[in-house]
């Protein structure tokens, strides 16, 4: 194993470590739950919406390091959550979390993460950390918290040797809801907060990978009566509800896994009806699978709020949120499907679009506001194609 890497001061005892699948090893001061995770770990570039961060699906089977050091200090709320908990199995941050200072906090981050069974580790060299992910690939780690400071590190080596990893793995199943149910509730606004969505509007069938509550609320505010249906649900059931247009949400693991039985649904969709559908982060890379497109696990992935896309056919760039491992291989569409978006970072596919129909998808994120509305216009596009 690698000299550790420790942060702690001359004679404080550190209280978590995280440990990597090559043997290299990080102490810190532990916060939260305690106990050991395996995961999948990655790092998020964002500034602000660690609450949203750690409650989105798609995180689910990784733990998060946050580039930005300041990561607690607003507190957290039950309004800003994207599920009722945390997904993503544990935190990694530079400073340990400060008192919340916000008109809206609720509650500590810590004490947050202690109810909710989530491990946060503090006082890492997150730059030193994050340049290890880029050099090897999102490695696989093993992160304890003790607030005694006893680590078996050998243990904790073989723990991270064996996670799995993300590859060949459905975790959609795992993230999405038990059964359908309706959706009305709009973004939020001053100074009413959210608000019910008037009735009479487009009706979507939302499947749910692991959809993000935020995205729910963009669909209803242009205008679309939700229903959400299970990850599992077939061409039949999502027909049953007689859907002027179908979204395909975002969610975790590989896409291929999922696309086992979400592919078959999408393309007797395609085949059968001529409606429109609309997909984001996982639901893109399952249309794009349908639609006859490859994907291909990343490095390191995409994980941030200020990631530059390019809409190729009007020139214009939006900064836009992201959180993905896999990516679609734009140059294995097939003809009647155009890449529409792309990375300004390193040129990946960040968006499909057939050419014939109002059959669309983006990678990132539009929902989460990082622009802060760049990329709302393709909820307007979607409730427009329905008209």
């Amino acid at each position: 194993m690698s000299a550790p890497v420790s942060p702690v001061k001359s004679g404080e005892k550190p209280t978590a470590c995280i440990v990597l699948a090559d043997g290299t090893t990080f102490y810190g001061r532990g916060f939260g739950a305690t106990g050991m995770i395996q995961a999948e770990l990655c790092f998020n570039t964002a500034m602000t919406g660690y609450q949203e961060i750690m409650t989105d699906p798609s995180y689910a089977g990784q733990a998060v390091t946050f580039t930005f050091p300041h990561v607690g200090n607003t507190g957290v709320n039950e309004e800003d959550d994207e599920q009722a908990n945390p997904v993503a199995r544990a935190m990694v941050v530079k400073w340990d979390p400060t008192e919340p200072s916000n008109w809206r906090a609720q509650s500590n981050l810590s004490d947050w993460l202690l109810k909710r069974g989530r491990i946060g580790v503090g006082g890492i060299d997150t730059r030193r950390l994050t340049r290890a992910i880029r050099q090897q690939g999102a490695p696989h780690v093993a992160i304890s918290h003790d607030p005694a400071g006893h680590f078996d590190l050998l243990a904790l080596l073989e723990h991270a040797r064996a996670f799995p990893g993300l590859e060949g793995l459905d975790l959609a199943k795992e993230v999405t809801c038990a059964q359908s149910y309706k959706w009305n509730e709009q973004r939020w606004a001053w100074p009413d907060g959210y608000t019910e969505a008037p009735a009479g509007g487009k009706r979507v069938v939302a499947i749910d990978y692991g959809a993000k509550r935020n995205i729910l609320r963009c669909l209803a505010s242009a205008g679309c009566d939700v229903t959400v249906l299970p990850a599992t649900a077939t061409a039949e059931d999502v027909l049953a509800h007689d859907p002027q247009g179908v979204f395909l949400s975002n969610g975790p693991g590989d896409p291929a896994a999922t696309g086992e039985y979400a592919v078959p649904m999408i393309r007797h969709l395609l085949d059968k009806t001529d409606l429109p559908i609309f997909g984001i982060c996982l639901g893109h890379q399952m249309l794009a699978l349908a639609l006859g497109g490859k994907t291909q696990k990343m490095n390191h992935g995409h994980h941030g709020a200020n990631h530059p896309v390019k809409e190729l056919e009007t020139g214009k760039v939006e900064i836009t949120s992201m959180n993905h491992g896999f990516a679609v291989d734009g140059g294995s569409l097939p003809d009647g499907v155009i890449e529409s978006h792309v990375s300004l970072f390193d040129g990946s596919n960040c968006g499909i679009r057939m050419t014939d129909r109002p059959v669309f998808s983006v990678q990132h994120h539009p929902e989460a506001s990082p622009g802060p509305q760049d990329s709302f216009y393709l909820f307007e596009r979607f409730a427009a194609s329905m008209a």
